[in-house]
């Protein structure tokens, strides 16, 4: 993939909010340029990786251009994690060099007693100093801003959220072409929600997501400016909308649900006419809360599902979804099929593991055995979501088989509970899981985040109870609620059940 010639060098490339700064197509070009020189000049080369600590900054997407156009792969680091977590993904990935930043000095600091092979051999701190780290970008002031002269396209090394453990890397073989000539696996649905050139794209997320970095790249390589949010906010999000004249954005429901649960009067102070598509994805969405934003923003929410992974992607308009509430749509890359547990083809209507055929390749980094444990017998492949088929061919989602409850012999799926938890008024986040019980095998538990602190006692919790059970089967209802001030949740919407099962297991 690379950024197309005729694009004027003096549009906006990236725009940082709510900081307003600005960098031009022909300074990320430069950029890029001139890290990929240095790269070259430390002795990458192709298949080599790059890991990268930073926030959203004004550095991060020069330097995963660099990677790309030198053939390399670009691990990058969740920067939440610990000294010993990010050591753990620059070991895994093989790293070869290392970029940080101020925002993430104390964890780079971090890093050497936790690598047993040492640091990698090129060291790099973005607006910072740091001893045996050289200080970029002025490092790179005498480096050309030409490409070099054996562009190649590299590829994100993407670690997995790591929910139910170690993060996992997810790599595909390099293609081995000029990045010109190098396709774009996210064209189709680029080409879906109508992104060009002409596009300014809203990127809300951290860039260490899957999603953000691929979506922001595939905007710019068009010649569209993206707009990236420094950090999420609810309130910002519409404000940088209005600001920019957003035409395109991607989101998760947990934003959803924050921008909808704002007092009305600051939902409606701000003009999101600019809007012409959005898109979310990365978790499923409950029905109600996307109605309500469809009634807000107009039939312009659209939908897709995917996986790191790349094995296959569905997609739905908004319209499309009116008619099919609470669908992930049709399959755009890929076709998918729901497999029981004695791994037969399920019919319509019955829920299954969902494995996809004809998607791109991968394979789980140096683990063999869970690369061969997502393929079934027909070379259909699985990340352990739970879904259905209906007649007319499109897909449900139910939810993750690790989050799955059995109580009572009963299996349970949590996101049902979850959904409809976060419709409640004064629910801000939600989450239902299982935890252990002498005569049930499992319990539910649920963990909620009020919109109000003050609503966090014990008189609503039994009233959010009463009310979850005149809507829902009481087998699927939690037996109690807790409170949370935060619910441990990932920027992409995911939360880390693992934490709240041991904290109320004890």
């Amino acid at each position: 993939m690379q950024i197309r010639e005729h694009i004027d060098s003096d549009r906006p490339a990236i725009v940082l909010h709510p900081s307003g700064t600005v960098i031009s197509f022909a300074e990320l070009e430069a950029r890029a340029n001139r890290l990929a020189h240095h790269f070259r000049r430390a002795g990458l080369r192709e298949g080599d990786t790059v890991a990268a600590n930073m926030e959203n900054n004004e550095h991060i997407h020069a330097v995963m251009w660099a990677a790309r156009r030198c053939g390399l792969y670009y691990a990058l680091i969740n920067t939440h994690l610990t000294a010993p977590e990010a050591a753990y993904i620059i070991d895994n990935s093989g790293a070869k060099a290392l970029i940080g930043s101020a925002a993430t000095r104390h964890v780079c600091e971090g890093l050497a007693e936790h690598l047993p092979n040492g640091l990698p051999g090129l060291l790099l701190i973005a607006d910072d100093d740091l001893e045996g780290w050289q200080r970029y970008p002025q490092c790179l002031a005498d480096e050309p801003t030409t490409p070099v002269s054996d562009e190649v396209e590299g590829d994100l090394l993407q670690y997995s959220s790591g929910t139910t453990g170690r993060p996992k890397g997810i790599r595909r073989d390099l293609p081995h072409l000029w990045p010109a000539d190098a396709p774009n696996m996210l064209t189709p649905l680029l080409a879906a929600v109508g992104i060009t050139g002409d596009s300014v794209y809203l990127s809300p997320a951290p860039l260490y997501h899957t999603a953000p970095s691929f979506w922001s790249m595939s905007v710019q390589a068009l010649g569209g400016t993206t707009v990236v949010m420094e950090k999420f906010d609810a309130e910002q999000a519409l404000d940088a909308i209005q600001r920019h004249g957003i035409t395109h954005g991607q989101f998760v429901p947990t934003m959803f649900v924050r921008m909808v649960k704002l007092p009305e009067s600051v939902r409606h102070s701000y003009d999101v006419s600019s809007l012409q598509r959005v898109v979310h994805a990365a978790a499923p969405c409950p029905v109600d809360i996307k109605r309500e934003m469809i009634d807000w923003w107009g039939p312009i929410v659209d939908e897709y599902y995917a996986a790191s992974e790349g094995v296959g992607a569905s997609f739905i308009r908004a319209e499309d979804w009116l008619a099919h509430p609470g669908s992930v749509g049709k399959p755009l890359i890929g076709v998918p099929h729901i497999l029981g547990d004695d791994g037969a083809e399920l019919p319509p209507g019955e829920a299954g593991t969902i494995y996809y055929e004809g998607g791109f390749d991968f394979e789980y980094l140096k683990d063999a055995a869970k690369t061969a444990e997502a393929r079934d017998g027909h070379g259909w492949v699985t990340v352990g979501d739970v879904g259905y088929l209906d007649p007319d061919g499109y897909l449900y989602l139910t939810d993750r088989r690790h989050h799955m409850i059995i109580s009572g012999g009963v299996n349970i799926y949590p996101q049902e509970a979850e959904d409809l938890l976060i419709t409640h008024p004064k629910v801000l986040d939600a989450a239902v899981f299982g935890i252990p019980d002498e005569s049930m095998g499992q319990s539910v538990k649920a963990a909620v985040q009020t919109i109000d602190a003050a609503d966090a006692n014990e008189a609503f919790a039994v009233e959010l109870l009463t009310w979850l059970r005149e809507r829902l089967a009481h087998y699927k209802c939690p037996r109690s609620i807790s409170f949370e001030a935060q619910l441990p949740r990932t920027d992409a919407g995911k939360l880390y059940k693992q934490e709240l099962v041991k904290k109320y297991s004890i």
